[in-house]
């Protein structure tokens, strides 16, 4: 079995977030002071977190979160932030760089729902899921690639498969850590056995699409306190999700899915009112 870690950050707050204007594809905002001091919080919040890969959007603001999430990481400073175009927000077409409420009086006079509602020149909700659908799978390809490199090398280290020692270890430092499956040292400390541990840092609304598959397509198993509202509400700037997947057989085909938190915001107490999380619809 693969078994590989998924840590899913928005990014930090950009003036367009504050005064609710659309921003998509085609408005490449950098942080806004409070968007810097909330991927300042994130990293601290992650700093002991030991990623093996980090992807990013490659739109400014998703960029600028990444490189401070990792710059604030103890074991991470020099790790590689892979930018792909997979991750960037929902394009929003003719919507894009004007206010929310012009989406929502555009999709009215349409006759539909503002989020299910597609302006001209955006993406269909379709189009933004089979980009989350295709950059997952990568993901999971690429842990079960590492699994079978690792796997190997235990091999051949001790003559027989002892995946405890040739799986990546990450120490038990945050709530996610409850939820899944552990070694235990000598000195008592709990590991967590992970192929990889990979962090994405993304956009509201294509991390709501993103979210929407998991549930829908492959049936991640949700928190049991998780309501249906918090389900469906786009994650405040710097929210942090968690989920852990495990690959049977290292088949990328069928993964069980486990999301163990959903947009955590707990790191933003201190920042700033701004950060308070709210719908966009």
């Amino acid at each position: 079995m693969v078994r590989f870690g998924l840590t899913v950050v928005r990014h930090g707050e950009t003036r367009y977030n504050k005064d609710k204007i659309l921003q998509g594809q085609g408005i490449d905002e950098p942080l806004s002071p409070t968007g810097f001091r909330q991927a300042d919080a994130a990293g601290l919040f992650l700093s002991n977190v030991k990623f093996t890969h980090v992807f990013s959007s490659d739109l400014l603001r998703a960029k600028q979160t990444a490189a401070t999430i990792i710059g604030k990481n103890k074991f991470c400073k020099g790790l590689e932030i892979k930018c792909d175009t997979r991750l960037r927000e929902r394009k929003y077409g003719v919507a894009e760089g004007r206010p929310l409420t012009d989406l929502k009086a555009m999709a009215k006079a349409a006759g539909q729902q503002c989020p299910t509602f597609t302006p001209a020149g955006g993406e269909t909700l379709d189009e933004v899921r089979e980009r989350a659908r295709d950059f997952f799978e990568f993901l999971c390809q690429l842990a079960a690639d590492v699994g079978q490199i690792r796997e190997k090398k235990d091999q051949e280290m001790h003559g027989a498969t002892n995946r405890s020692s040739g799986m990546y270890e990450e120490e038990s430092v945050f709530p996610w850590t409850d939820h899944c499956e552990f070694s235990s040292d000598n000195d008592g400390t709990s590991k967590l056995l992970l192929d990889a541990n990979i962090l994405v840092v993304s956009h509201g609304a294509y991390m709501r699409n993103w979210v929407g598959y998991f549930v829908s397509d492959l049936k991640c198993t949700l928190p049991a306190n998780l309501t249906k509202t918090q389900l469906s509400s786009v994650s405040p700037n710097t929210g942090v999700s968690h989920f852990i997947i495990k690959l049977e057989n290292r088949s990328v085909l069928k993964p069980e899915i486990i999301c163990v938190c959903l947009n955590q915001d707990s790191h933003l107490v201190d920042v700033g009112a701004e950060c308070v999380a709210s719908k966009m619809f």
